[in-house]
């Protein structure tokens, strides 16, 4: 199984593609249908399928953490939530029901370590509070391992510089215990959102306010 990192700007990247829905008139413009997914887990990885950098036909990778954005259309619940992963060799965008059965393929047997668990934010707190200065993207020396994109690093509204540590650490602990709506609603309200397990995601998607 391939061991990759992250690629670099993916959370750049994430947040560029739900800035671009909302502008376009495919997400509402506040962002207020649309949720930034974070994937990881305590021993940062993650086993996803279908991924573009997989050089293996079933296109595994195992991630040490990954983002993709899920649109939930407030005006319409009977609709499947969409799925927009970048890095997915999938329909773009994919049901979400089809991408967890695809790419997170919960009857697969998993090690407990691999367990996969999903921070989902609400992307109007994300636009507001995450900060990239990139400083993953450099080596110990300060060299850079990718060339950074023309475009200045994100900002958050308080003035933080970097909080991406903030948004992958995970652990078991810290997954919601039950998904009933007055626990729902405070803990989508946070900055960093809510943690669930796999088996708790598209229930997630049904429930949230």
């Amino acid at each position: 199984m391939p061991l990759d990192s992250n690629t670099p700007l993916s959370t750049e990247n994430v947040y560029l593609l739900c800035k671009t829905l909302c502008e376009n008139g495919v997400a509402d413009e506040t962002g207020s249908d649309l949720f930034v997914v974070f994937i990881s887990n305590e021993k940062k990885q993650v086993p996803l399928w279908h991924q573009k950098a997989s050089s293996r036909a079933d296109g595994i990778v195992l991630w040490d953490y990954h983002v993709i954005c899920v649109q939930r259309k407030k005006e319409s619940d009977s609709a499947e939530p969409l799925v927009w992963d970048l890095d997915s060799t999938l329909p773009f965008p994919s049901p979400l029901a089809s991408y967890v059965s695809d790419t997170i393929q919960p009857s697969f047997q998993l090690f407990p370590e691999y367990q996969r668990f999903f921070r989902v934010v609400h992307a109007p707190l994300f636009f507001k509070h995450f900060a990239s200065d990139r400083r993953h993207m450099k080596e110990p020396d300060g060299s850079w391992i990718a060339q950074p994109p023309p475009h200045q690093p994100i900002v958050a509204e308080d003035g933080v510089l970097h909080n991406l540590s903030e948004y992958i650490a995970m652990s078991s602990a810290d997954t919601l215990a039950s998904l009933d709506p007055e626990t729902m609603r405070e803990a989508i309200s946070q900055k960093l959102g809510v943690l669930v397990s796999h088996t708790q995601l598209q229930d997630l998607f049904t429930k949230l306010p």
